[in-house]
C-alpha cells in the first residue's frame, strides 16, 4: 500500500545510519554532477533519475581480496607475487565485465607498494561491521572514485544499506533555497583529493555500464526543513573546518533534519502544534527535566502513527468518499477509490463484511502494521544516530544531546561568537530544542514548568560547552558561545 509514502515520500527507512545516508546522498550527487545537473531540477520536481557508479574493480580489490596479504607474506619475488595474485583475483572477482587486473602491474612500482596502498584504503572503511558482505562495504568518501551504490553479490541493486533516504536528502537540498549556492560546494567534495586519485589508479580505463536509478519520491516542492538542511550544509561547507572534518557534522545534522521533517509533516497531518524537543543535559540524579523529556519523547514517538490514522480519516471525510458511499454500489465504489488512492486492497487483502466503515477500519489496521515495521522507528533510529536520543543514565529514551551533536550545532550556527542566551533561543527557533527556562515557558503549561530545573539544565549545558572549549564567561552576566576554529582564524 502507498500511505507512509503519500505522507513522507519514498522513503524514510529506519535500518540505516547517518553515515550511510550521507554516502547514499554523495552517490546521487556524483552521478548528477557527471551529468552536469547537480542540484538542478531543471524545473521538474519529479522524477529523480541518475546513473550511480558501481566501481566493481575497486570493490573487488579492496574487499574481495583475501589472498593478497597471504601472498605478500610469502615474500616471493616481485614478479612471482604479481603472477600468483593476478591468478587468484581473476578466479575470485565478481561483477566485472572482464576478469583481467593486469593493468595494476603497470601502475605500481612493486607488489609491496600495491599491498600497502590497499591496506591503507581498507583502513578507512565506513561502518565496518563484521557481518557486512564485501559488496556492501564502503571506503571513506575521498572523492568521486570512492562513491558507488550498494549491491548484492550478484551485482544487483540492494536496499539494505541504501534504503533511499539519501535520495530524499538530495531532493530536499535540490528544492531548498540554497541549491544554487550549494552546488559548487558539493562539487568540490568530488575531486582533487590525493586518496581519490589513488583509488582511480585501481580502475581500468573503460566505460562502466551504469543502470538508471530513481525510485525515490518526495511529495513536497517546498518545506521549511529543506531550507534548514541547506543552510546548515552551506554553513559547514563554507566554514573553517577542513573538508573531510565536516563530514561527520554533515551526517549527524542531516539525520536530525530528516527526523524533524518526519515529525513536522506528521504534526501538519494531525493539525497539531509544531513539535519540540525537551533536552536534558545529563544530571547525576533524576530531575523534572528528565521526566518531561521522557514524556516529550513518547508523545513525539506516537506522532507519525497518529498521522497515518489522520490521513485515512481524511479519506473517509472527503467529498468523493461521501459521494460514492451514497451511490448505487457504495462498497465496490469505495473500495475502488482506496485502490486508486493508496493501492489497497488487492484481491486477498480484505475479507471482511462489504461495509465501507469496516473497510476503512481494516485499512487502518493494515496501514499501522506496515508503519510499525520501519517508518515508526525512524524517530528513535535517526535521533540516536544524530546524537539527540539517548538512554544514558536511565532505562527510558529521551532527548539528551551528545557532545558531538552540540559541536555540530555550534559549528553550523555560530560564525565566531554568540551570546549564550541568544544561542539557546536559536536552538529553539531553528531546531525546536528546549534547554533553558525562556524556551521551556513557551511550550509548557504552568503545571509542567519548573523554572529552577530548567535554570539548572541551562547551567549544566554551559559547563559542558566550557569544558569543550566552546564557551567563555566574561562576567557573571555575560557568557559567549564560541566557534573556536573561527575565533582562531
Amino acid at each position: 500500500m502507498w500511505i507512509d509514502e503519500q505522507i513522507w515520500g519514498h522513503r524514510l527507512w529506519d535500518a540505516t545510519t547517518p553515515w550511510l545516508i550521507f554516502l547514499e546522498f554523495l552517490g546521487v550527487a556524483e552521478a548528477k554532477e557527471r551529468d552536469q545537473s547537480l542540484l538542478d531540477g531543471q524545473g521538474k520536481t519529479y522524477p529523480l533519475r541518475f546513473k550511480p557508479a558501481q566501481r566493481m574493480y575497486v570493490r573487488n580489490i579492496l574487499y574481495n581480496n583475501e589472498p593478497m596479504l597471504r601472498i605478500a607474506g610469502e615474500k616471493l619475488a616481485d614478479s612471482a607475487s604479481w603472477d600468483k595474485w593476478l591468478s587468484a583475483i581473476a578466479n575470485r572477482a565478481q561483477g566485472v565485465p572482464l576478469r583481467d587486473f593486469s593493468y595494476l602491474r603497470k601502475r605500481f612500482n612493486s607488489f609491496s607498494d600495491f599491498v600497502a596502498l590497499v591496506s591503507m584504503l581498507r583502513g578507512t572503511t565506513i561502518e565496518n561491521g563484521p557481518n557486512k558482505r564485501w559488496s556492501s562495504r564502503f571506503v571513506f568518501p575521498f572523492g568521486r572514485h570512492a562513491l558507488y551504490e550498494d549491491l548484492s553479490l550478484t551485482a544487483s541493486r540492494e536496499y539494505i544499506n541504501f534504503g533511499l533516504p539519501g535520495e530524499l536528502v538530495y531532493q530536499m537540498l535540490c528544492r531548498s533555497a540554497y541549491a544554487t549556492e550549494l552546488a559548487p560546494e558539493i562539487a568540490k567534495m568530488l575531486d582533487g583529493d590525493p586518496c581519490d586519485r589513488l583509488l582511480q589508479l585501481m580502475e581500468p580505463d573503460y566505460d562502466e555500464d551504469r543502470s538508471t536509478r530513481g525510485n525515490s519520491y518526495l511529495p513536497y516542492a517546498r518545506h521549511e526543513t529543506f531550507d534548514d538542511l541547506g543552510q546548515d550544509w552551506l554553513s559547514l561547507l563554507r566554514g573553517p573546518l577542513p573538508r573531510f572534518d565536516t563530514y561527520p557534522h554533515l551526517a549527524s545534522l542531516t539525520a536530525l533534519h530528516l527526523l524533524r521533517y518526519q515529525l513536522l509533516v506528521a504534526a501538519a497531518h494531525c493539525f497539531s502544534a509544531k513539535p519540540y524537543f525537551i533536552c536534558e543535559i545529563i544530571a547525576p540524579k533524576r530531575t523534572p527535566v528528565r521526566e518531561l523529556s521522557i514524556s516529550n519523547f513518547q508523545s513525539n514517538d506516537t506522532l507519525p502513527s497518529r498521522a497515518v490514522d489522520a490521513y485515512i480519516d481524511a479519506i473517509g471525510r472527503s467529498e468523493e468518499w461521501e459521494r460514492r458511499r451514497l451511490g448505487e454500489t457504495p462498497f465496490p465504489d469505495c473500495r475502488r477509490l482506496l485502490v486508486d488512492i493508496v493501492r489497497w486492497p488487492e484481491e486477498d487483502d480484505y475479507s471482511g463484511q462489504p461495509d465501507e466503515a469496516e473497510l476503512l477500519a481494516d485499512l487502518k489496521r493494515a496501514a499501522q502494521a506496515r508503519h510499525r515495521k520501519h517508518v515508526a522507528a525512524v524517530h528513535r533510529s535517526y535521533g540516536a544516530g544524530a546524537g539527540l536520543v539517548s538512554r544514558r543514565g536511565t532505562s527510558q529514551l529521551r532527548y539528551a544531546p551528545t557532545d558531538a551533536l552540540l559541536k555540530s550545532l555550534i559549528l553550523a550556527n555560530v560564525e565566531t561568537r554568540m551570546d549564550y542566551s541568544e544561542f539557546l533561543d536559536l536552538l529553539y527557533r531553528r531546531y525546536g530544542l528546549v534547554i533553558g527556562e525562556r524556551e521551556a515557558v513557551q511550550v509548557l503549561s504552568d503545571d509542567e514548568f519548573d523554572r529552577k530545573s530548567f535554570q539548572m539544565n541551562s547551567a549544566r549545558l554551559e559547563r559542558r560547552l566550557r569544558t569543550l572549549g566552546m564557551l567563555r564567561r566574561l562576567s557573571d552576566a555575560c557568557a559567549y558561545v564560541e566557534n573556536p576554529l573561527s575565533v582562531r582564524t
